[in-house]
């Protein structure tokens, strides 16, 4: 698949470049993501990430760290921080901006330590893509955690944009998408969110422990999954 979103953060950091990066998925028409959001600093972040920074400690694995911001903050505050980015393009921004720690690998295929955090942002547990990604992401969660080791992401209910659409067959919050950057377009992917039961339910059945830390008015949530012992 292209990489639509690294070229759009590269371009913009290092060029100066004004196009626009667009979402489509399976609710409609595109919708742009703007780039600059990519790079906020701590005090233009939503709450629920700020706050999800505040929870973090130990050894923090950033996945799927796009431009760096979050790491960047975790940095500055003196964590043991690893971005961690498949993108090539997103990691010469992120070394670019000063952050120390960055390693281009696919989350899935990723061995080197143990964390004591694993950190993701904006909805970054969509990575896993399906229901059943989740659980296998869970299951290499465990692998690169320490014993006392935490996950923290946010996702969100998407139930409410079917209103006046008829749910699919498969899990509702299993989405597709697609990115188009100066009329160049991605494959069609899986990008999954989750609803609080759902996520509740297949990390209690894998041996996780849940807590719902912070929820906002948009059907958003910040989760902390600890494992069972």
């Amino acid at each position: 698949m292209t990489d639509l979103p690294g070229k759009a953060i590269h371009d913009f950091h290092f060029l100066k470049s004004k196009h626009k990066l667009f979402v489509r998925d399976t609710f409609g028409p595109k919708v742009e993501m703007p780039i600059s959001y990519y790079f906020r600093k701590l005090e233009s972040m939503p709450e629920l990430e700020r706050r999800a920074l505040e929870l973090c400690r130990g050894k923090v694995l950033d996945i799927g760290a796009a431009a760096g911001s979050h790491a960047l903050e975790l940095q500055k505050n003196g964590l043991d921080v690893t971005a961690l980015e498949i993108s090539p393009s997103a990691c010469e921004v992120m070394k670019d901006r000063g952050l120390q720690k960055i390693v281009c690998e696919d989350f899935f295929k990723f061995k080197v330590e143990k964390y004591d955090t694993l950190l993701l942002m904006m909805n970054g547990i969509g990575l896993s893509s399906t229901l059943d990604g989740f659980v296998e992401f869970l299951e290499k969660a465990e692998e690169l955690l320490t014993e006392n080791g935490q996950i923290i992401f946010d996702s969100c209910d998407v139930s409410y944009m079917y209103e006046h659409l008829q749910k699919p067959d498969q899990y509702f919050g299993q989405v597709q998408c697609r990115y188009e950057y100066q009329d160049v377009f991605t494959d069609w992917f899986h990008w999954l969110y989750l609803d609080r039961k759902t996520m509740r339910n297949l990390s209690n059945k894998a041996g996780w422990n849940v807590k719902i830390d912070l929820e906002d008015r948009s059907d958003q949530y910040l989760a902390v999954l600890t494992k069972k012992f």
